[in-house]
């Protein structure tokens, strides 16, 4: 498979295909840290090192590809453009970290880019798996199945009492973060979430933007994912997390029920007016476009807005950030360029919807 198909299929299937709850969970996903015994980690490496790391883990998928994930395709940071790579951080294959920062880094994507194994990151090896909707243990199934499959060529950086050992002291243990992207409009409107985040991160979980730490929550979309990886094994890992996803998927219902009885023409109001500007505008920039795009979303998701699928919605908001924009327009865009041009793109495609 070509890079090619990676960057102008805007949504992976991961996103596009539904899964449990997938009104309110958009995507589930569980990463796994890992390190080679026999190398210094990232932080501490040479050159010379991070090359010889990358070797051992193209000589182990030249041997084959682990079970049912088909064949993994290799991608190297430093033989592609600035603009790819971030393309490829907006479908969030691969992280920020390794688009910019990495030494000789890499990632091996599957085919349905589902699983996507990141190299010389923060870490040596992080094996990613997403799913849609809320799957955490289905994609724990795949990442361990990935795991083993490493396991079985590579010697892992391991401790009897510690677990596996990482760059960061907050991975040490299993290595596991599992997280999960939730659209949570109505707890925003309603300002039940400013009582929920605190709350959730007392019991050991973490809320961040929709990029994963230091990002914003743009368009009413929230990452939860677990801080403790010590002490715990990874099936009670996903399955407090999960607890948790499941007490909000409760409160966000309730809070939508609720707005539809005291605030129907209102919310109504909202949602079609945040439609009309998508597909009216001439100019518009990128939280706003997010602002919209949830608006609608919860527009359909309520049945105010008919014969409109949330697979576009979920494709627009990949394809409206800046390096999607500039992938398509063929190079670099200024921000007044790349607001004038998400705003044709969206007309276009709730034309062609219609």
């Amino acid at each position: 498979m070509s890079l090619e198909r990676f960057i102008s299929q805007a949504v992976s299937s991961w996103m596009s295909a539904e899964g449990p709850d997938s009104d309110i969970v958009l995507s589930s996903r569980i990463r796994l840290a890992r390190n080679l015994r026999e190398f210094k980690f990232p932080t501490l490496y040479s050159n010379e090192e991070a090359y010889a790391v990358l070797k051992r883990i193209e000589e182990q998928a030249s041997k084959g590809s682990p079970g049912q994930i088909g064949k993994l395709e290799l991608l190297k940071m430093d033989e592609l453009q600035p603009l790819q790579k971030r393309v490829l951080v907006e479908k969030h294959l691969i992280s920020p970290h390794l688009a910019e920062h990495s030494n000789h880094g890499a990632c091996m994507l599957s085919e349905n880019e589902e699983v996507s194994i990141m190299i010389n990151e923060e870490d040596h090896i992080r094996i990613q798996c997403l799913f849609p909707g809320l799957q955490l243990t289905e994609a724990l199934n795949i990442a361990n199945e990935v795991d083993d499959w490493m396991e079985e060529h590579v010697d892992y950086a391991f401790d009897e009492n510690k677990g596996y050992l990482t760059s960061c002291p907050t991975n040490v243990g299993t290595g596991i973060r599992a997280s999960v992207m939730m659209h949570l409009p109505a707890l925003v409107l309603t300002q039940q979430i400013n009582r929920i985040i605190p709350a959730i991160n007392q019991l050991g979980l973490v809320v961040r933007g929709i990029y994963g730490e230091g990002s914003e929550a743009l368009g009413n979309i929230f990452q939860i994912s677990n801080q403790i990886t010590l002490g715990k094994s990874e099936h009670d890992i996903v399955e407090d997390l999960k607890s948790v996803v499941r007490q909000l998927i409760s409160q966000e219902r309730s809070a939508r029920e609720a707005l539809a009885k005291t605030s129907n023409i209102q919310l109504e109001d909202r949602v079609f007016r945040s439609y009309g500007i998508l597909a009216n505008s001439r100019i518009i920039e990128s939280k706003e476009a997010a602002r919209c795009l949830s608006d609608v979303r919860l527009g359909i998701d309520m049945g105010y807005i008919k014969n409109l699928s949330k697979k576009i919605l979920n494709e627009l908001m990949i394809l409206t950030q800046p390096g999607f924009l500039q992938q398509y327009a063929g190079g670099p865009l200024r921000p007044d360029e790349r607001d004038i041009r998400r705003a044709a793109l969206i007309r276009e495609r709730l034309t062609m919807e219609n």
